[in-house]
């Protein structure tokens, strides 16, 4: 082969290296997964205005703490409560909080980021025999609940008449034998670090 020949040969070579690279410098797919951060949250947690349409004889604004992003905030709510007093009127608002904390959020809480942790099984009443007056007790320990639901739980009961003076929340099982009573309180932290919840009670001696 002639000198000529090989430069020719040796530019096409070339010419074709150059074609392919060209052709393979865009980016290509991969079956790997990229960790680029966590998806920017469109949640505005903005706790929309209670209706005061619903507001009527036995109904009163109450506020309860519900999940947005990874904290709890609170929102208003209209509920129903009767007008009987004490011993029973924590117990009654306890029930009557559980059972807002229970709910669906509206559709303007839902727009607005909010749900709930807290599910239709999850119940209370009152004290046991031997317990304090001020004690309630869920069907469920609360260390056995999900940590999310329990801080909504203790947040809500805390701002409430579930909660004694102080306002912390005395909380146990249903076995009162096997289910010591803890004191929770809604603390900052547990508003923005709600898996905290679960192991924050302390023994009521």
């Amino acid at each position: 082969m002639s000198p000529r020949a090989t430069r020719r040969r040796a530019a096409l070579l070339l010419t074709v290296v150059a074609a392919l690279l060209a052709a393979g410098c865009g980016i290509r797919g991969t079956s790997v997964p990229v960790d680029a951060g966590a998806a920017p949250s469109r949640a505005s947690c903005r706790a929309p205005e209670t209706g005061r349409a619903a507001e009527g004889a036995g109904r009163v604004s109450v506020r309860i703490y519900l999940l947005c992003t990874s904290r709890i905030l609170s929102v208003n709510r209209n509920a129903q409560l009767s007008e009987r007093k004490a011993p029973i009127e924590r117990v009654e608002a306890a029930r009557a909080l559980l059972e807002q904390l229970r709910q669906p959020p509206s559709a303007s809480e839902s727009s607005a980021g909010f749900s709930t942790a807290v599910e239709d099984w999850i119940s209370v009443s009152g004290p046991a025999k031997g317990d304090p007056d001020g004690a309630l007790r869920l069907n469920r320990p609360p260390e056995e609940l999900p940590s999310y639901a329990l801080a909504q739980i203790i947040c809500t009961f805390a701002g409430s008449a579930a909660a004694d003076e102080e306002h912390k929340v005395v909380l146990g099982g249903p076995d009162s034998d096997r289910d010591p009573l803890k004191r929770y309180e809604c603390t900052e932290e547990m508003r923005s670090r709600p898996e905290v919840a679960v192991t924050s009670g302390v023994l009521v001696t």
